[in-house]
């Protein structure tokens, strides 16, 4: 009898150890977040997420299905060791919301071993603050080093039937307006929320991209993306509506595989961000700190720009990039151009870029984008064509040495634009020659686009195989010390702490869709909590004739915007690359306005969220990198709003003059846009603000020390 309690002690013992080493717990630094690790009895690996005691991920599987491999990394493991640490340092992004970033989290790296094939395979956590990021990893080994993704089966249980603000997932695209729906709604909802795109291809009627905001029925906000995606497909969630069940689904290639692996690898991270209080989720740096450390030794060439462009005149259809309207075909060093008669509508032209340059050089602008200045946009589109543009010979009426002198003789930057069409490998082949060109003429930052169906044919904007071009270009434009501000590529994860000088994505439904029937108005109030939680967007805001056909007749667009949260976009939607989009001539008609656009910075030192609520509303305050000036914005949804903001992070004991922005009395974005008012009064720290902001409207203030 003593030998069987015996028997029966160790082996209860042996149960607890074994539980023990296949549960483990990991806890925020501030304890609001607690992630369970744990085995299910088959060896799947599993975690569940709690925020404030309440489970906002339910245990959720993780793994892979591999291709042509008769036992996938799905489950059949034990746990072999795990390592807990803690880490906590603040570094100095080049540029950005803030001067300095705190990067503070607890880490649980889990080794698991599958026993039936020897495979190992790590599953790394951090938990934030702000929330949990994890990934895999594949080290040196002998069972596992050459392998193919079939598709990653990481899931993401919610708890409920959130509301979700959505957008369809794409392979090629994420231009699309934002769906605010249940869960359960988005199947329902899905085909209305897909409109048409030069390329485009979506996978399931409840698929969905990152990054993917919602709101649980009890006010806790939740953000799903991902981090540090390199050398990976990116990743897009495909929601079971039955059960709530988010599972990750990758972008495949040409012949339908979700990524080639070679270890040791490891994958991009999956990232979790929760708050009871909207504006955390605007304030969390988690992304960017879940990207590697700058690789760029020398930053000083990295600068953030305000800049104008010959842009808005062809996105409306009033002017064209096109040379000329007689060559149905153009055929690079053989098309003579001499000899074609000009079209009266092109845009890049020697004369109307110097108007530009004078504009900038007036009014304390930094650059001048400049489009269709290039040979070949008489065919450039829709022909899959891939030796389409050579980026270094420019049209008869662009003369690159003289504008390159006038321009510096301003004091003005061009910024250099670099449209691939889709045709990757003809961007690839011409890249050094495309940079080389640039140093050459003084242009230090691109603008690259990448329009249409990707070639080689049957790869898609999102796959591994594109993902890897757009970080070549990044790391080619580093070696000639350029800047890249990429559209229609790949919507950013961060890689922007670790490559500086990708100042800039599109990546999103920007402004020149406001020229193409119009985006929602409360458009601008989501992007925020969606595509900038990875990195910052060229949005082109500073629109201000609303009614597109003034400028062009037969374009009946209407811009769903006042022209005050046209102002107020400079500070809501973050990016150190801004854009006054309009034409000159409405800056002209309206300069008491265009004043803030002229004051306000695109570097800070400090950042404040004062309310936010995903769809509604967001007002944030910076401060000026450079000065102990303040700016505020404010950008409102459909419904008009009256708020009161506290100057509080204002220095105490110091007086300011702030200078309001704010929609009119009457002030509408669709039927009275343009009515405004500008205030000046004199604000402390004790101060507060009572503004009302329009449907579709908003206000800007800027507040300089006295």
């Amino acid at each position: 009898m003593k030998q069987l309690l015996k028997s029966i002690g160790l082996l209860s013992f042996l149960l607890i150890l074994t539980s023990w080493v296949s549960a483990q717990e990991l806890k925020s630094p501030n304890g609001s977040f607690t992630m369970d690790f744990h085995l299910l009895e088959n060896g799947t690996p599993t975690y569940q997420l709690d925020f404030n005691d309440e489970t906002i991920i339910k245990t959720s599987k993780l793994g892979f299905e591999l291709k042509n491999d008769a036992k996938s990394l799905l489950d059949g493991f034990t746990v072999v060791d795990s390592n807990s640490s803690t880490f906590d340092e603040t570094w100095e992004p080049v540029w950005g919301e803030e001067s300095e970033i705190r990067n503070h989290y607890n880490e649980l790296a889990v080794t698991l071993k599958q026993n039936e094939t020897e495979r190992i395979m790590v599953i790394r956590f951090r938990l934030f603050n702000d929330g949990l990021g994890f990934r895999y990893e594949f080290p040196q080994q002998k069972n596992l080093v050459y392998f193919v993704i079939k598709e990653e089966r990481t899931e993401f249980a919610m708890s409920g039937d959130h509301t979700a603000f959505w957008i369809p997932g794409d392979y090629d695209t994420q231009e699309y307006d934002y769906t605010e729906s249940r869960l359960s709604e988005i199947r329902g909802l899905f085909d209305s929320a897909v409109t048409p795109n030069a390329s485009q291809q979506q996978f399931s009627k409840t698929g969905v991209q990152t990054a993917l905001m919602m709101k649980t029925e009890n006010g806790t906000y939740i953000n799903l993306h991902e981090a540090a995606l390199v050398n990976y497909a990116c990743m897009h969630l495909n929601l079971d509506d039955k059960n709530f069940i988010f599972t990750s689904w990758l972008t495949p290639d040409a012949v339908g595989d979700k990524g080639q692996m070679q270890a040791p690898r490891h994958t991009p991270w999956r990232t979790i961000i929760a708050s009871d209080d909207a504006t955390d989720i605007l304030a969390s740096r988690m992304t960017y700190n879940l990207n590697e450390p700058n690789k760029i030794e020398d930053t000083s060439w990295i600068h953030p720009v305000k800049y104008i462009g010959i842009w808005w005149e062809m996105i409306t259809g009033s002017g064209s990039w096109a040379y000329t309207d007689e060559f149905p075909s153009v055929q690079l060093g053989k098309t003579d151009y001499s000899k074609a008669k000009p079209n009266g509508r092109h845009s890049a032209n020697t004369q109307h870029v110097k108007d530009y340059i004078d504009f900038a050089a007036e009014n304390g602008m930094d650059a001048i984008l400049v489009e269709g200045w290039n040979v070949g946009w008489e065919d450039w589109f829709g022909h899959h064509k891939d030796d389409v543009f050579d980026f270094v010979t420019p049209y008869p009426d662009f003369d690159v040495t003289a504008l390159r002198d006038y321009a510096k003789s301003k004091n003005v930057k061009l910024v250099m634009h670099h449209e691939t069409s889709g045709a990757v490998r003809n961007y690839e082949r011409h890249m050094d020659e495309a940079y080389a060109f640039m140093q050459e003429n003084g242009y230090d930052a691109v603008k690259s686009g990448y329009v249409g169906d990707i070639l080689p044919k049957g790869q898609n904007h999102y796959n591994q195989w594109a993902v890897n071009h757009y970080q070549f270009a990044i790391e080619k434009a580093a070696d000639y010390q350029i800047m890249v501000n990429a559209h229609e590529a790949v919507r950013p994860t961060g890689l922007a702490r670790t490559w500086p000088n990708l100042i800039g994505n599109e990546s999103a439904r920007g402004t020149e869709y406001q020229a193409f029937g119009g985006s929602k108005p409360n458009h601008v109030t989501v992007l925020p909590f969606t595509r900038l939680i990875g990195g910052p967007m060229d949005y082109t805001p500073g629109i201000f004739e609303m009614d597109v056909s003034k400028l062009n007749p037969d374009n009946q667009s209407h811009v769903n915007s006042t022209l005050a949260n046209q102002l107020a976009l400079y500070v809501t939607m973050y990016s150190p690359l801004q854009m006054a989009a309009d034409v000159i001539e409405n800056y002209k008609r309206f300069p008491d306005a265009f004043q803030f656009i002229k004051d306000v910075p695109v570097d800070w030192q400090q950042s404040k969220y004062l309310e936010a609520e995903p769809g509604a509303y967001i007002t944030v305050a910076r401060q000026d990198k450079n000065s102990t000036d303040w700016f505020v914005g404010n950008v409102n949804g459909t419904s008009g709003r009256t708020t009161t903001i506290p100057l509080d992070f204002l220095k105490k004991g110091k007086k300011y003059e702030a200078t309001i922005y704010s929609d009119g009395p009457n002030a509408h974005y669709k039927t009275n846009p343009q009515s405004y008012k500008i205030q000046s009064k004199t604000v402390s720290s004790k101060s507060k603000l009572k503004l009302t902001s329009a449907p579709g409207g908003g206000f800007a203030i800027s507040i300089k020390e006295l």
